[in-house]
């Protein structure tokens, strides 16, 4: 269980409240979404939960067990908004085994058979794959990590529908065993996959609904 109690953000100068007092639970298997639109501070929200960047005040706990930024930066998995713009590695291989010591391939094909990457090469460039199979691509390379906290930044963006839909069934299946955390400025696509969420708005958090009152917060 994540939870964060009254956590909030300003920038170095303290001139602006980025994130104010925000309060949230999130259980494993509950996938839930952050709905806002650009700017509201969805982005810093997912990096202050990740431990890249240092909050302010409050606390962030899993299973109310207070979580420093070592603990977050260790449990947590971030895909940031157009991952594959970031890829280091010449090839697939490579981008899967960076920031990791000791990689077995058969640790490497069952996370690739989760993401359904199973059947392409791990000599190719990263490039070289679809939009859809780039983006499950970054998504493995959080998940070979195991991280508690799977964190997403806008995970379908800029892709076409056939690819959307390759990103949407993942997610469904990614978020059984742990939390999974979606920000987005279009909720209507995850209404099916998650159980509840919250829109953030000029760094303020208001709790909308489970799934049952959805049809109230369609739009921005």
């Amino acid at each position: 269980m994540l939870q964060l109690k009254g956590v909030s953000y300003q920038t170095i100068t303290g001139q602006l409240t980025v994130l104010d007092s925000i309060n949230l639970t999130i259980l494993r298997g509950e996938p839930s979404l952050i709905i806002g639109r650009s700017g509201s501070g969805k982005t810093t929200l997912l990096e202050v939960i990740s431990g890249l960047t240092r909050f302010t005040t409050g606390l962030i706990c899993w299973n109310n067990e207070t979580l420093n930024i070592q603990h977050r930066r260790s449990m947590c998995g971030m895909v940031f908004q157009f991952p594959e713009r970031h890829f280091l590695g010449l090839t697939v291989g490579q981008e899967l085994k960076l920031g990791h010591r000791y990689l077995d391939g058969i640790r490497i094909h069952k996370v690739l058979e989760q993401v359904g990457l199973d059947k392409i090469s791990l000599q190719v460039p990263p490039e070289s794959l679809s939009g859809g199979q780039q983006r499950r691509l970054a998504i493995a390379v959080q998940l070979l990590r195991d991280p508690y906290i799977l964190l997403l930044d806008e995970p379908t963006a800029g892709l076409d529908w056939s690819m959307r839909d390759e990103v949407l069934a993942l997610l469904t299946h990614m978020s059984q065993n742990r939390v999974l955390l979606i920000a987005t400025h279009e909720p209507e696509l995850f209404f099916p996959l998650v159980n509840q969420a919250w829109r953030l708005d000029k760094g303020k958090i208001q709790f909308l609904s489970k799934l049952q009152t959805m049809d109230s917060i369609t739009g921005d």
